[in-house]
Formats: C-alpha cells, structure tokens, sequence
C-alpha cells in the first residue's frame, strides 16, 4: 500500500503534467499502481485518511485533562476514574494519559475578570546605549493586564529586587490601580525558594505587596500557561519594537518604546481578544482597580551578602557584624537610612544602627564565640583552673610564667597541659616541682623531665649538672 508521501508525489506529478509512464519512471512505481492513483485522483479523491479508533476513555478527555493539570499522576487518574464508574484497566489509563502529555501544546486556558489579575516577566532585549554612550546589557520588563491586555514597558539594566519593585509601582501608576493580584515568574529578584504551595517571598517584594494591597501568585514550575500572556506581550516588544531598530541613547530609547506602547501596542486589535485593549480597559476594567496608596512605598534596599571569616559582613564601604554561626554562608539584607537587618532563611539574625561614615565597624560583641570574647584575666583565670587541676607544682609554674611572660604566657601553659594526652596528672605535677626547683618554667624543661624519668629523683643536685640536664 502506498504511503500518503509517494501519494502526495504521484499526486504533485500528475498536477505537473506527467503522464502514468513519466511518473511511473520518477517513482518507481508499476504503471498500474500509478494509474490506480490517477484515477482516485481524477474523481476527487484524497489520500485515505485513517478512521479515528475510538477509545473507552475518550469520554473522560476532559476530566483527565482536568485532573493532569492539578499535577496527578497515571496511578491516581486511574482512581479518580474508578471512583466515576469507568472500567478501564490501570495499563490503558496510563498509556492513554501518555500520550495526552506527549502533545505539549494542550493546556487549560486561563479567563481572568476585569481588575482581577496582572501578569509581570523581564524579557532580555540585547545590548543598547546608556546616557554615557556605553553599551550596556538591557532588558524590558513588562506587566500586562490579563482582561483588556493592556501593556506597559520599561527599559531596564539589571533584574535586582529593587528595580524589579520600581517597575512594578510605575506600572501601577501608569495604570491608575491596582489588580487583585500579580502574577510572577520565578524570577530569583521575587522569590527565594521555587515552590508554588509554599513560597518564601523575599522580604522586600513581600512588604510592597502588602503596601500597594496585591497578592502574589507564582507560576508553577513546568506550567508555561500559567503566564503565556505576558510571555506573549514580551515576544512581541522584543519582535515588533526591538528588532531591527537602533537607538543613539537610552533617553531616545525610553520616548520612542512609550511612543510605540501607546500608539502602537495599546491601540491594536490584540490577537487573540480581537479587541482594542487600551479601549477595554477604558470602559471594563479601569474602574475596577484599586486605588493607589495615598503614600509611595519607601524602598529598602535589599540583597545577599556572604559573612567573613571575621563574622562581618561588607556593605556600602562599611562592616556590620553577624553570628559567628553564619561564617561563610549567604544572608540578606535590608537596609534603610537609618536601620540594617541581616537576615538568613527568612530569620532575622541581626539588626545594626546604619554607619554614616566609610570605614567604620558595627561590631556586636555576642556575635563572637564566647572564647574570643574573654578579657585578659578571664582567660588567665580558665587556663590556672586547668593548671591547678593537675595539682600544686603546676598551678605554682603557671604562676611563674604569667610573671616572665605576662603578654606570650599561653603557649607555654597549653604545651604543659598537652602533657596530659600522654603522661598522668601525678608524673606532669612532679615534673612541674622538679622545674620549680632549678627555678625553671620552660614547657620544654617540663618535658624532659617527664620524658627521661627524672622527676622521681630526689631534688639534691649539682647546679653545673641540672644546668647540663634541663638545658
């Protein structure tokens, strides 16, 4: 049986004026087959498509369409079909659930009412000229109304949480209102952590959001319709603006992108609404927006830092201490004219009065392990607890060494301690008055004496021997 390409190729022949044997030739095909073709041809006749054959769950299409959407698998669409009377084995509803998400272009169309949603993303737009004539990268940053389709844009060069909050109230002005609730992609400027049920908002969005009244909705991952309008709107500044065009300066850029939002993107019959939106909005959806705050919202500047070694982190030429459990790791910040806080998943760690000067340190002295934090005597304290546990002699020598070497004390105190590891309390002591003895405080000494054995011989001795022995 032929395929539906050679028919097609027989088909394009004979329209080309070929006879059977011309084409018979050309494609390899008996004469007889071409001229059974032909005369399907000449009647009219198409290539045979084949009949659908239907499937026992094609009657349950939309509520299996219904139930993919809210995430479930095969095994669980398989129950839920039970459960409404359907017969079909497990084996039949997962090939049939197969092949529905092999066709990557079937989705739940998403209908919004009047004032109730916008949808906001950054789409790169290449390299353009800032004020100075330097090429910078840029990106366009769009929020569409998803009832009239009403756009706004703005040219922008960075995705930070505070350009990305700016954008948002221009949009919101050049709207008048305010929808319902924003809807977001997982934009690292918007969210922290990825998951739709239970998203970790950065704190700087989270409190404009709640300034201007929206709810935010995350898109879910891997569901690209959940934001196609927006996604839609950046395609096509990015086709119908951008491309082909050039601009001498950033100022040029801004006039003619609002030139063009205005007379060209807002004035259109949108593609899929067959409406105008700018005239949607005027007379459905502007009078449902809520009105803007009577006060702008006060930006905080916000970001990530990494805390040193020294339990500080870097920020405006200054240093602000956080906990010493937080070295080395990733915290946020935000900071006010007067006011810094620092914190790390979600938890304020540290609040520190803003510095006015460079250079300057805010150095909370909790934020340090406590052993760094001991004054001179405190530790002098600690380390002759230690020493006069292991008995008199070493709680004298301790003493004697503070006196030689009042600021070096410390190494030579924890080379005796470090005794311990190998000799008993009893074997260090008696080393230590045997040391005492020749008026010697020498950790070294201390370690002879216990390494030969001397500490067992009675203390008589001759001074040009002990000198030889110890030295």
């Amino acid at each position: 049986m032929l395929g539906e390409a050679m028919y097609t190729t027989i088909q394009t022949l004979w329209k080309k004026g070929l006879n059977k044997s011309e084409i018979s030739r050309a494609t390899g095909h008996d004469w007889k087959t071409v001229s059974n073709v032909l005369k399907k041809l000449k009647t009219g006749q198409s290539w045979p498509e084949k009949k659908p054959h239907p499937c026992l769950l094609d009657q349950h299409k939309e509520k299996i369409l219904e139930l993919i959407e809210k995430g479930l698998n095969a095994v669980r669409v398989h129950e839920e079909l039970t459960t409404l009377g359907s017969t079909a084995s497990y084996p039949t509803v997962k090939r049939y659930v197969g092949n529905i998400k092999k066709r990557t272009n079937i989705f739940i169309r998403i209908h919004t009412k009047p004032g109730e949603e916008a949808q906001v993303d950054f789409g790169y737009a290449g390299y353009t000229i800032d004020k100075a004539g330097k090429r910078r990268k840029t990106w366009v940053f769009n929020m569409k109304l998803s009832y009239s389709r009403l756009d706004f844009y703005k040219k922008v060069y960075d995705q930070r949480v505070e350009t990305f909050i700016e954008c948002h109230a221009d949009a919101f002005k050049y709207f008048k209102g305010i929808p319902e609730c924003v809807r977001i992609d997982n934009l690292k400027a918007a969210i922290l952590n990825i998951n739709f049920y239970e998203p970790v908002y950065q704190g700087l969005y989270k409190n404009f959001a709640d300034h201007y009244g929206f709810q935010i909705i995350p898109c879910r991952t891997y569901h690209p319709n959940d934001k196609g309008k927006v996604e839609s709107g950046i395609k096509y500044v990015k086709g119908n603006f951008f491309a082909g065009r050039t601009f001498s300066n950033e100022d040029d850029l801004d006039r003619r992108l609002y030139y063009w939002q205005e007379n060209t993107c807002n004035a259109r019959i949108h593609g899929t609404t067959r409406k105008v939106p700018r005239e949607i909005f005027e007379s459905e959806e502007k009078s449902l927006l809520r009105r803007l705050p009577a006060d702008d919202f006060k930006m905080l500047e916000g970001g990530s830092r990494k805390v040193y070694h020294d339990c500080h982190i870097f920020i405006k030429r200054n240093y602000y201490s956080v906990p010493f459990e937080y070295v080395g790791k990733e915290v946020e910040i935000e900071l006010s004219k007067t006011l810094l806080k620092v914190y790390y998943n979600n938890k304020k760690i540290a609040i520190h009065p803003r510095l006015s000067k460079e250079g300057e340190f805010s150095t909370i002295k909790s934020h340090y392990p406590k052993y760094k934090t001991y004054s001179d005597t405190e530790y002098q304290e600690i380390y002759q607890s230690k020493m006069s546990n292991i008995g008199i002699y070493a709680e004298q020598i301790f003493f004697l060494i503070i006196e030689n070497h009042s600021k070096d004390w410390g190494r030579s105190v924890r080379g005796i301690l470090s005794l311990l590891k190998k000799y008993p309390k009893d074997v260090v002591n008696l080393a230590c008055q045997r040391a005492l003895a020749f008026n010697v405080h020498k950790y070294q000494t201390v370690k002879n004496i216990c390494a030969n054995g001397s500490y067992v011989l009675p203390l008589e001795f001759n001074t040009e021997e002990v000198e030889h022995a110890y030295a």
